[in-house]
């Protein structure tokens, strides 16, 4: 039984974490996968390193086009893309 006591402490210890650490950020991981799969063109969109732009093209392989200024236009990865600043409407079907 002494073993069985000596096991609690931790066995609470690794609950706490879970609970406090672990799933807080796999649950925000998976608003920002949800938030980056949403992306449209049109969206206003901040970057991790600070570049503020209009998503101009959503291509295939992980990458979207943003024009940071009239004319100049990067490629970045999807999943740097820190925030959504403004979402656009779907487009209608006409």
């Amino acid at each position: 039984m002494d073993a069985f006591g000596q096991l609690v402490p931790l066995i609470l210890i690794f609950g706490i974490m879970y609970f406090l650490l672990i799933r807080p950020q796999q649950k925000k991981a998976k608003e920002h996968q949800a938030m980056v799969s949403s992306l449209r063109r049109g969206d206003q969109v901040v970057t991790q390193g600070g570049l503020i732009g209009k998503v101009s093209k959503v291509k295939e392989d992980n990458e979207i086009e943003v024009e940071v200024s009239d004319g100049v236009k990067v490629r970045v990865v999807q999943s740097t893309i820190a925030q959504v600043l403004s979402k656009t409407e779907p487009a209608k079907d006409t």
